[in-house]
């Protein structure tokens, strides 16, 4: 008798389409208005827009001043020793040769 009232309760229960697993719902973010997120983002866009702008002015700014020009340090004998030439010859690959 308890398994027959135990088949009822199943086949009720799949009539019904209760033995269904329910719908995932969908997940949103941490703000449930379309309308802040907009916000967010077009104030954002501005933020990122106005500081690329201001770092430009102020890498022209930067680079377009005058930088001091230092003297050739002394010919100290310790530097530059050559035990064995270069492949490219005597100087260093990225040593510059004035001539005066």
């Amino acid at each position: 008798m308890a398994m027959a009232s135990v088949r009822s309760g199943l086949l009720r229960t799949a009539l019904r389409g209760g033995s269904r697993p329910a719908a995932p719902q969908k997940r949103g973010f941490a703000s449930s208005s379309h309308h802040d997120d907009a916000y967010e983002t077009a104030k954002w866009e501005k933020i990122t827009y106005l500081g690329i702008v201001s770092c430009t002015i102020l890498a022209f700014y930067n680079l377009s001043k005058g930088h001091p020009h230092h003297e050739e340090p002394p010919a100290y004998p310790y530097l530059r020793i050559r035990n064995k030439e270069f492949p490219w010859g005597p100087d260093g690959l990225f040593e510059v040769k004035e001539h005066h």
